[in-house]
């Protein structure tokens, strides 16, 4: 034992239990602190830190304090780790298990449960209970999550909204969270979309205004905490705008369960089709008479299908990008003019607020510059090619990077293999039992058939990758169709050439497929 314990004090509240009118208020951050600092100073314990993840789930340990947690373990910053309850380390078995049993031990880590009475720097009875603890935990979880999603279904269907944020423009009525009420603030932006949108006003131009008169975003709102490094987006966009013109929320139906979480463990989400949407007609008050929205959906998919011009693309369409911001360059023509134009796909979103930089010019002029430009290049190093020399130095080229990355799973490998001997030398020595080794070793094995199938396809990659004398041959004849012919194809084009990257005043960078011509 050491001669003195750095505390690191553990709190977590739950996702599920924010916003509880709790009888007893332990559950709390704040009490959870106060409980484990008054049991620190009665122990004589050096505090040297606290690690708080307020609203996230037990069954997860993708968690910020909680990896700050475990880094600090690594360096050796603390060696007491003390929570007030088993569950708020987590609820998941095999994972809890393994930090309790495992890698707190492995790593000359005390650890203190106050409620269970569970300290593995002391041998008693109470310690023997922690597997049916973490067992039972698991069981809650799952039993909770089950009890949770049946009430939700049921408020559901009763046109209850139980979502995390109402949509843009709404507010929980404080006298019923289930239901929702304009926004006083942001209700007129809704209003004034979908008025701007009825009367065939552009989705770009109502973008421009949207961010001229600096209109916070849905996703600003959403973002409670300022220090918060959640995504989101300052500045309106097309897609943004187009969102609200089609959420039927704002005629005063309930639109819910457009998505749902694929395990209780998981917070990975996926789109439900719209037959399995839960919708309940005029249970709040609507923003948009039902008549208009109807009237801007059929607007909406007009500009779709308008958008989508039947034509033959032109020969470099899509293989243009935008050296500063990394969009494609539009190739758009217009027809009052009879006119083909190249400009960046990002600034002509919003020119207004200048995203990105213009790159307007007209695109046949461009288009001929391109195909000059091109055929002197194939015809410079067409002469006098090497096809050997130029095989084995690709190959060895290509080879490289996924060599590396070869080298990097064998590692991987190695060291699971190394994590399957010593967990079977820990469950034959009884540090570990039966039942976690079985559960442990078979995530790892798991791990370990995908580390060896990943191997096994960048191998079969690199045979497959291999450029023989014969496919330089036929890359050599593309060239020379290309310069002896007036008028390429596309998939002519597409075959030599990967991207063509243009800047704000025109400079010109071709990245061939064919890395000889790169040089």
């Amino acid at each position: 034992m050491p001669d003195y314990y750095k505390a690191g004090i553990y709190i977590r509240l739950s996702e599920a239990d924010e916003g509880k009118s709790y009888e007893s208020e332990s559950e709390s951050v704040l009490n959870q602190r106060n409980i484990l600092m008054n049991f620190i100073k009665e122990k004589g314990f050096i505090f040297v830190d606290e690690y708080v993840d307020d609203g996230y789930s037990g069954t997860t340990f993708d968690r910020p304090g909680f990896q700050r947690l475990i880094e600090d373990v690594k360096a050796k910053r603390i060696n007491l780790v003390i929570v007030k309850d088993l569950s708020r380390l987590g609820r998941d078995h095999i994972l809890t298990g393994y930090y309790v049993e495992t890698f707190f031990p492995e790593n000359g880590i005390r650890f203190i449960s106050m409620l269970e009475g569970y300290d593995n720097a002391v041998n008693q009875v109470s310690n023997d209970s922690s597997t049916f603890i973490f067992a039972c935990n698991d069981f809650y979880s799952k039993q909770n999550s089950v009890k949770i999603r049946n009430v939700l279904n049921d408020k559901r269907r009763d046109g209850k909204f139980i979502g995390s944020a109402p949509s843009f423009g709404y507010l929980r009525d404080p006298n019923d969270k289930g239901h929702l009420i304009p926004d006083p603030e942001y209700a007129w932006v809704v209003k004034k979309i979908f008025d701007m949108a009825y009367n065939g006003i552009g989705l770009t131009d109502i973008t421009t205004y949207l961010n001229d008169n600096n209109i916070k975003t849905p996703s600003s709102l959403k973002r409670k905490n300022p220090n918060s490094k959640a995504k989101y987006n300052p500045m309106w966009t097309i897609s943004s705008v187009k969102k609200i013109l089609k959420n039927q929320m704002y005629v005063g139906d309930m639109v819910q369960s457009v998505q749902t979480k694929v395990s209780y463990k998981s917070n990975k989400k996926k789109t439900l089709p719209k037959s399995n949407w839960d919708i309940v007609k005029n249970t709040h008050e609507p923003l948009v008479d039902r008549f208009i929205f109807e009237c801007v959906q059929n607007n909406v998919k007009r500009t779709n299908v308008s958008n989508i011009i039947k034509r033959e693309k032109r020969l470099f369409e899509n293989l243009l990008y935008c050296k500063e911001c990394g969009n494609t360059l539009t190739v758009s023509y217009r027809k009052q003019h009879n006119y083909w134009t190249v400009n960046c796909n990002r600034y002509s979103r919003d020119p207004k607020r200048r995203m990105c930089e213009p790159h307007f010019s007209p695109y046949d002029k461009l288009e001929n510059a391109l195909l000059e430009v091109i055929r002197n290049t194939c015809k410079k190093y067409l002469k006098n090619l090497d096809i050997s020399e130029i095989s084995k130095n690709i190959n060895k080229k290509e080879n490289s990077d996924v060599n590396n990355q070869i080298n990097d799973l064998r590692k991987q490998e190695k060291d699971l293999i190394s994590k399957l001997d010593m967990l079977y030398q820990d469950k034959f020595n009884g540090i570990v039992s039966e039942e976690m080794y079985l559960r442990i070793s078979r995530e790892t094995e798991n791990s370990l058939i995908r580390t060896r199938e990943k191997i096994q396809s960048l191998q079969d990659t690199k045979e497959e990758n291999k450029i023989n004398k014969s496919e330089i041959k036929d890359y050599e004849d593309k060239i020379r169709k290309l310069i002896d012919i007036d008028n390429p194809s596309r998939e002519l084009i597409q075959s030599l050439i990967d991207k063509i990257i243009i800047d704000k005043d025109r400079n010109i960078e071709i990245i061939y497929k064919f890395s000889i011509l790169n040089n």
